[in-house]
């Protein structure tokens, strides 16, 4: 515990990095309510991006995402997009995940320090982020090109087919799945919530391609899983003396306005937009991630790389992760926007109402 603590370092905040903070959460929660991710694979990069350790990130990142979970899940639940039952079936499981995934974090700090945690968070980064990022990106493209219907893999007609008991229904979700298959999901949830704070990255893909679950009920019902695992972990985190505080309640402030704007406009746009989103941001994410790899190697002593080039890659890293909030805000909002616009002038032809009237 001694050594964990005197490994954590907060970072000095002016009134620059303050901004950037509250811009940042914004957009985190902008994303995480429009895909239900958690926005964590935009706030920890960011945050390390500004010179935050990875645990620190990690466990801050955590903190604020229960409360902000909460509002998003309620927000979406009056949209009808929640399965509750669901969301507390796997939370059940995630929650196991995050103790053994917080395991791993302290047995890396114990053995390499603050550069090996920085590293295991950012190459975990990456092969999540392109492998999930691309999947999901392909899949989106071929639905949007009227290619494939947006409909059921094989992998979840399989599964739905085994009646392995206890089956449980969920009626929301309109899926009826033995508990078995949800129990790993939820435990890879939760052990890559631990790792890099970004546990939708397999909550949301998992509910939708391997239990079947729809993308925007995934996506809304992540919110109650990420809400159960952020309050459990923070509990964990700041026992250890890894929470900053102040970057937590900066980054709330912005997410919570972002995350109700996010969930209106998963009421207005067709589900595919929401995989695409999701998509385009991981993978400019894992360039940015991929860029600052080579400053926690030399800081390890793995390789030499000459200041100078590691200085430009710090810099591209940082432009790569504005690059990625500026995209990702700029298509949801557009998305909104447009969306808005076009059920008001089909509204009194076509009888619709806002959302707000559902």
């Amino acid at each position: 515990m001694h050594e964990l603590q005197q490994a954590a370092s907060f970072i000095d905040l002016s009134a620059t990095t303050i901004v950037f903070l509250f811009i940042l959460g914004f957009i985190g929660g902008l994303v995480s309510g429009f895909i239900g991710s958690g926005g964590a694979f935009v706030l920890t990069p960011g945050m390390m991006s500004l010179g935050v350790p990875a645990t620190v990130a990690v466990a801050s990142n955590m903190c604020h995402k229960f409360p902000k979970a909460m509002v998003g899940a309620y927000k979406r639940y009056k949209y009808g997009q929640v399965d509750i039952k669901l969301g507390l079936f796997m939370a059940g499981s995630a929650i196991l995940g995050v103790q053994a995934g917080i395991k791993v974090q302290e047995w890396i700090l114990s053995q390499w320090g603050q550069a090996g945690s920085n590293l295991y968070v950012s190459v975990s980064f990456v092969l999540v982020l392109v492998v999930v990022g691309g999947y999901v990106f392909r899949d989106a493209a071929r639905i949007a090109k009227g290619k494939v219907e947006d409909k059921a893999s094989p992998l979840v007609l399989k599964l739905q087919s085994i009646q392995l008991p206890p089956m449980i229904h969920f009626k929301r979700a309109d899926i009826r799945i033995s508990l078995w298959f949800t129990i790993p999901v939820g435990f890879a949830t939760g052990m890559l919530a631990a790792t890099i704070a970004v546990g939708g990255f397999i909550g949301v893909p998992g509910m939708i391609y391997v239990l079947g679950v729809s993308g925007f009920v995934a996506s809304a019902t992540e919110l109650v899983i990420a809400f159960v695992m952020g309050l459990g972990g923070s509990i964990n985190w700041a026992m250890q003396g890894m929470v900053d505080i102040r970057l937590t309640l900066i980054i709330l402030a912005g997410s919570l306005i972002g995350v109700q704007l996010g969930a209106i406009g998963t009421t207005l746009v067709k589900e595919h937009l929401i995989k695409i989103v999701m998509a385009v941001i991981m993978l400019i994410v894992a360039v940015s991630r991929a860029l600052a790899i080579p400053q926690y190697l030399a800081e390890l002593e793995l390789v030499r790389v000459d200041s100078t080039i590691l200085t430009v890659l710090k810099h591209v890293s940082f432009a790569s992760m504005c690059l990625a909030l500026a995209i990702g805000a700029g298509i949801i909002l557009k998305a909104i926007f447009k969306a808005r616009k076009e059920l008001k002038e089909a509204g009194p032809a076509l009888g619709v109402m806002a959302p707000s009237e559902h």
